[in-house]
């Protein structure tokens, strides 16, 4: 029974942080802002480390079922 919020848990951290980190890509390499009002840089650096650490825990939630 506990392992149906474990789930649902795993899968939105981790599609989350893949959809962080595909959306700082993809804006990185056509060089548009990331963040609006924040230096490019700043912003791609904040979004690749906060999609790892999402993409992390939804991993860390999957290998604690």
């Amino acid at each position: 029974m506990e392992s149906g919020p474990a789930v649902f848990a795993g899968a939105a951290f981790t599609l989350f942080g893949a959809g962080l980190l595909l959306w700082t890509s993809v804006r990185v390499r056509l060089r548009e802002p990331v963040a609006e009002g924040v230096e490019q840089v700043t912003a791609a650096v904040l979004g690749s480390v906060f999609g790892a650490a999402f993409l992390a825990a939804g991993v860390w939630a999957f290998t604690h079922l």
